[in-house]
């Protein structure tokens, strides 16, 4: 692939990314002529690694910050006046 037009990068976004990732450039053509192109990044710095979850760190954090249990039957009224803060009072027309 070294082209593709307007519409198919919407359409043939899969391709294109598998094209980059071998290290190709690809022109891009919008009504029969060539507009640009597209490069693959080079990039000098490696990439960071993905952090790990640790669930038992977590678990740690949230109990250093003592929350308060809410009940489900308060859950709405505090929702409710968290909006009459944000919003206002309803108003009552009919």
């Amino acid at each position: 692939m070294n082209y593709i037009t307007t519409t198919e990068l919407r359409t043939k976004t899969k391709q294109l990314i598998d094209t980059l990732r071998t290290g190709k450039s690809i022109s891009v053509l919008h009504r029969s002529k060539i507009i640009g192109e597209i490069r693959p990044a080079t990039s000098d710095q490696p990439t960071a690694p993905l952090k790990v979850f640790n669930s038992k760190r977590f678990l740690k954090n949230v109990q250093l910050l003592n929350l308060k249990p809410i009940a489900l039957e308060d859950r709405g009224t505090i929702y409710r006046q968290h909006l009459e803060e944000k919003y206002g009072k309803p108003s009552q027309t009919k």
